[in-house]
């Protein structure tokens, strides 16, 4: 980006500096118009032109600026529709000529002088909002206020948007800027200032004025002491941490519309967006211990080391997963508001939808030899599972094979059980999901 800015100042220059030597001088336009020869010429050269810098917008204004004979580039003002106007300059020797957007060519000179490449043609009187198709295509929610070209690369442009409720971003799109292509927005708290990308139209203090507006959303009765950017997610959400007056906290989940999604407890904060301006240990140990003694009220003794909550499906429904430091196998919990809950083993878990990421399926399996051994197959000690899925009335089958070899099982779960209610052999099965699929279950 650098280089594209020093590559654009030199070209400025050049008009600035020497425009005598230009082969066509355009003329100062008339008030409330452009020069005629200027815009003829330039509506019967600059399509082609812009089409040649791999523009994919429709020129509906041109007009010709001028030539340097010393550079042998010719200057062409262009308006596009869709997408944002500029300045192309071309080159007989080159193929491709070079374009600098309104927002670039429109900035003063280093002397403060106006730039002889601004844009005047009716069409790019208001460069700052031609980015409004840009913004809406990132999906951020914004109604622009300013906004400055940053520079570009070989493959994307870069602009800095600040919008009326204070917040602001940097906009990335396709080099040259075309709102067909991909662009994404990320928030200007995410961008350190002095670095080679960052704001300077909003303050940081304007932009974190936000959270006031989120916090009152969470309704948490939060008192905010203190507040800090915390990550953008590619779901287009934002996250921010607030601590309260009272030594709670919360991280507050901004969606793409700019509303908030959620209020997030600091106890419950998952890895990547830990709370810092909190100490929540003490309310996570407190935590832990209540969900120890809901597990083993559940049936699943178990005293937790580790937590993680699910999205929950149902109204006053809390799902956990839990890792536990006197027992190598986890499970994941399903608890009421009542104090009641049910624990599925982190294998028959997958069949309810939840997959458990602290505990491997090597340490789960003790639980399906133990349902094995219930049927009369203690003779099985399984060595791997496979959960092959369930059918439409919630029925969920596990396949499992044999430490010794032999053919192995499916076990059938019914729906939220954790208890099996009938097994099957690897033939019997043969009609569900597939049949048995693990190598010591294929017939030889």
């Amino acid at each position: 980006m650098k280089m594209m800015r020093i590559g654009l100042a030199a070209a400025l220059a050049l008009v600035v500096m020497a425009p005598a030597s230009m082969a066509y001088a355009a003329k100062k336009p008339a008030a409330g118009g452009i020069d005629a020869k200027a815009r003829t010429k330039g509506m019967a050269e600059a399509p082609a032109l812009a089409v040649s810098a791999g523009l994919t917008c429709t020129v509906t204004d041109a007009r010709f600026i001028g030539a340097d004979k010393k550079s042998g580039q010719d200057f062409y003002e262009i308006a596009c529709e869709p997408g944002i106007g500029g300045v192309l300059a071309a080159k007989k020797e080159e193929a491709k000529p070079a374009f600098f957007n309104c927002l670039e060519t429109g900035r003063p000179t280093e002397d403060g002088k106006p730039s002889s490449l601004a844009c005047i043609l009716p069409g790019n009187a208001d460069p700052v909002q031609s980015l409004a198709t840009f913004v809406a295509k990132s999906g951020t929610a914004c109604v622009i206020d300013k906004a400055r070209a940053i520079g570009a690369s070989p493959t994307n442009t870069f602009f800095e948007v600040a919008c009326k409720d204070g917040s602001g971003f940097i906009l990335m799109t396709s080099a040259p800027a075309n709102a067909d292509q991909d662009v994404k927005a990320n928030t200007c708290l995410a961008y350190e200032p002095g670095g080679t990308l960052f704001c300077e139209l909003t303050s940081r203090d304007a932009q974190l004025a936000v959270v006031d507006r989120l916090n009152a959303a969470a309704n948490k009765g939060c008192k905010i002491t203190d507040r800090r950017y915390v990550l953008s997610a590619t779901t287009g959400s934002t996250y921010y941490e607030v601590a309260c007056e009272n030594g709670k906290g919360y991280l507050l989940e901004q969606g793409a519309d700019g509303a908030l999604a959620r209020a997030i407890d600091c106890v419950n904060a998952v890895g990547g967006g830990e709370c810092t301006l909190t100490d929540a240990r003490e309310a996570k140990t407190e935590q832990a211990g209540l969900y120890s003694r809901l597990a083993t009220k559940a049936g699943f003794p178990c005293k937790v080391e580790k937590y993680a909550l699910f999205p929950t499906r149902n109204a006053g429904e809390e799902v956990v997963e839990l890792k536990c430091s006197d027992r190598p196998d986890g499970a994941v919990a399903i608890f009421d508001a009542n104090g009641g809950g049910k624990a599925f083993s982190c294998i028959v878990s997958d069949l309810q939808g939840y997959g458990c990421s602290f505990t491997p399926k090597s340490a789960s399996v003790g639980k399906l030899s133990a349902d094995l051994k219930s049927f009369g197959k203690g003779s099985c000690v399984v060595s791997d599972a496979r959960v092959i899925g369930k059918t439409g009335s919630g029925d969920g089958f596990i396949e499992v094979a044999c430490a010794d070899g032999l053919p192995g099982w499916v076990i059938n779960y019914a729906d939220r059980s954790n208890t099996p209610k009938e097994l099957l052999s690897c033939t019997q099965a043969s009609g569900i999901g597939g049949g048995c699929k693990l190598p010591t279950n294929q017939k030889k």
